[in-house]
C-alpha cells in the first residue's frame, strides 16, 4: 500500500514544469488564476501596487494557437487504416472501434488529435488499452463477442498521472502506476463532495486499483484495493500502456515557454507603464512649504516665485518595449518553425522573399510530417496490440498524414497517373495505388465504408488479373 504512492525521482523532477506548461497553453481565467506564479514582481515594489498589477494581467497566448494549429493541420484528412484479411467480423469491430474508440463516443483521429496536443505540450502522452472486465466464464469467442468481453478500448492518461515506473535491460515497461483525481456525491442531489484518488498498478500480466477517499474534513479514509486480475495484453507479456513521445527538438511548448513568459511579463509591464502615464503627475517648484491639496475639484495658490506643470514620460522607452515584444513574438514562431505563421506589418518577415516564405513552409511541412510518423506508429502499435489480444488474424497497416495543401491531392492524381502510365504488370502496385488515392480524396467517410472500397478495389484487380491469366491461356 505504501509503494503504491511513491513517486518517481523523474516525476518528481519534472511534474512542476508540466503544470507551467498547462498554464501556458490554456492561458484565459486558468492562468489569470495563477498569474502570481508567472508575474515577476519587482524588487521592493509595493503590495498594493502589484496586486493592482495582478487584477489587471492579460496573456498573448501565441504558444497555444500554435500548438492547435499543428494538430488541427496534421489530422485535417484522417490517418488511412488498412485491414488485409478475411475476417469481415473482425473488420466490423474495427470500423465501430474507429468511430468510438474509448466507450465515449470518441473518433480514433480525435483521440489521437488530443494526444498529439498533449504530446506537443508535454513531451508526450501515454494510452492504455484495455478490455471490460468481466467475471462471468465464457466458453468461446462467440460469447466474448456478444457480452463484450473483446469489446478493447483506450484511455488517455497525461505525464502527470503517469507517477512511477521501471524499464528492463531492453528498455520495456515492466510496470507502472498511474494515478488519478476526481471529486464525487455520495448521492444524487448532496451538497456534499469528496475528492477520489485512484491508483491503478499494471505490470507484464496483471493489474491491480487502489482507491482513497478523502472527506470534506481534509479526513483521509485510507488507501484500499477495490480490483485485481489479468489485463487484456497479459497473453503478450507487456505492460497495457503505450507512450507517444515526441523529440526534444520538436517538442514546441519547451521551446517556446521561456519566451512566451518573457514576453507575457514585458508586454504588462509596457500597459502597467502606458495606463500610468495616462494619469499626470502633478510637479510644484517653490521653496516655501507646500500643503494644499491638488485635484480635479480643488485649486491651489501660488507666491510670484512658484510655478506649477505636470511630468509625463517622453516614450522612448516604450518605442524600445514596443520593438522588444514584436522580436519576442517572431521569435516564439521561429522557434516553432513558423515563421510564416508570424505576419504583421511591423514584422522583420515584410522584407522575406517569396522563395524564403516558400522555403520556410517547407520547413513547417517537414516538421508535420515527423509529427505524423509519430502518430502514425503510435496508432499502428496500438491497433496490432489489440489484433494480437483479440487473435483476429488481421494485417493492419496505417498511412496518411504526410500531405497538408488541399493542391497536393491533384498533384498526386498527375504522379499516379505517370506511375501507371509507364506500364508496370503489377496487381499488387495498382490496388495499393488506387487505395491510397481513394482514402485521401475520401478521409472523412466512415471506415466501414472505406473497408468496402478496399475491398471492392481488391476484387475487381484479382478478377480483371485473373481474366487476363485465363484468356493468355486459351490463346497459347
Amino acid at each position: 500500500m505504501r509503494s503504491i504512492t511513491v513517486e518517481n525521482p523523474e516525476y518528481v523532477r519534472s511534474k512542476a514544469m508540466w503544470h507551467k506548461y498547462h498554464d501556458l497553453y490554456t492561458g484565459g481565467e486558468q492562468l489569470r488564476e495563477r498569474a502570481p506564479e508567472y508575474l515577476i514582481r519587482r524588487s521592493k515594489e509595493p503590495n498594493d501596487v502589484y496586486f493592482e498589477r495582478l487584477t489587471r494581467v492579460f496573456y498573448e497566448n501565441y504558444i497555444g494557437s500554435i500548438v492547435d494549429w499543428y494538430a488541427a493541420t496534421l489530422m485535417r484528412r484522417e490517418p488511412i487504416i488498412t485491414y488485409d484479411g478475411s475476417n469481415d467480423t473482425a473488420k466490423q469491430f474495427y470500423t465501430e472501434f474507429a468511430e468510438d474508440c474509448d466507450l465515449k463516443g470518441t473518433r480514433l483521429a480525435e483521440f489521437f488529435r488530443r494526444q498529439l496536443v498533449e504530446a506537443l505540450v508535454c513531451g508526450k502522452s501515454y494510452i492504455v488499452v484495455d478490455f471490460p472486465r468481466v467475471t462471468v466464464p465464457v466458453a468461446n469467442r462467440a460469447q466474448e463477442d456478444a457480452i463484450g468481453k473483446s469489446r478493447a478500448f483506450l484511455a488517455d492518461y497525461s505525464p502527470d498521472e503517469v507517477i512511477n515506473w521501471s524499464y528492463d535491460t531492453n528498455g520495456r515497461l515492466e510496470w507502472v502506476v498511474l494515478r488519478t483525481a476526481h471529486l464525487r456525491q455520495d448521492e444524487t442531489g448532496s451538497d456534499t463532495w469528496k475528492k477520489e484518488t485512484r491508483w491503478i498498478y499494471y505490470d507484464r500480466e496483471t493489474f491491480r486499483i487502489y482507491r482513497s477517499v478523502q472527506e470534506p474534513t481534509g479526513r483521509s479514509g485510507g488507501i484500499e484495493l477495490v480490483a485485481e486480475g489479468r489485463h487484456g495484453l497479459a497473453s503478450q507479456r507487456r505492460v497495457p500502456l503505450f507512450q507517444m513521445r515526441i523529440s526534444d527538438g520538436l517538442w514546441l511548448m519547451n521551446k517556446a515557454a521561456l519566451l512566451q513568459l518573457e514576453h507575457f511579463n514585458k508586454s504588462n509591464a509596457l500597459s502597467w507603464a502606458l495606463t500610468m502615464g495616462l494619469f499626470a503627475t502633478p510637479v510644484i517648484y517653490s521653496e516655501r512649504e507646500w500643503s494644499q491639496i491638488v485635484g480635479e475639484s480643488y485649486y491651489i495658490q501660488l507666491g510670484p516665485e512658484d510655478r506649477f506643470g505636470w511630468t509625463e514620460p517622453e516614450g522612448n522607452v516604450f518605442q524600445i518595449a514596443a520593438e522588444n515584444l514584436e522580436r519576442l513574438k517572431d521569435e516564439i514562431y521561429r522557434v516553432c518553425y513558423l515563421m510564416v505563421q508570424a505576419g504583421g506589418t511591423s514584422s522583420t518577415l515584410s522584407s522575406q522573399s517569396g522563395l524564403s516564405k516558400q522555403r520556410d513552409f517547407s520547413i513547417t511541412q517537414e516538421v508535420l510530417r515527423a509529427y505524423g510518423d509519430t502518430v502514425k506508429h503510435a496508432i499502428k502499435q496500438i491497433l496490432c496490440a489489440i489484433e494480437i489480444a483479440r487473435q483476429d488474424g488481421l494485417l493492419i497497416d496505417v498511412s496518411g498524414l504526410d500531405e497538408f495543401d488541399i493542391g497536393d491531392f491533384s498533384i498526386e492524381l498527375d504522379d499516379a497517373k505517370k506511375l501507371l502510365d509507364l506500364g508496370i504488370q503489377s496487381n499488387t502496385l495498382k490496388k495499393q495505388l488506387f487505395k491510397k488515392l481513394a482514402f485521401k480524396y475520401f478521409s472523412d467517410l466512415r471506415q466501414d465504408v472505406k473497408n468496402q472500397i478496399a475491398d471492392e478495389i481488391d476484387h475487381s484487380l484479382t478478377a480483371a488479373g485473373e481474366g487476363r491469366e485465363s484468356h493468355g491461356g486459351v490463346k497459347g
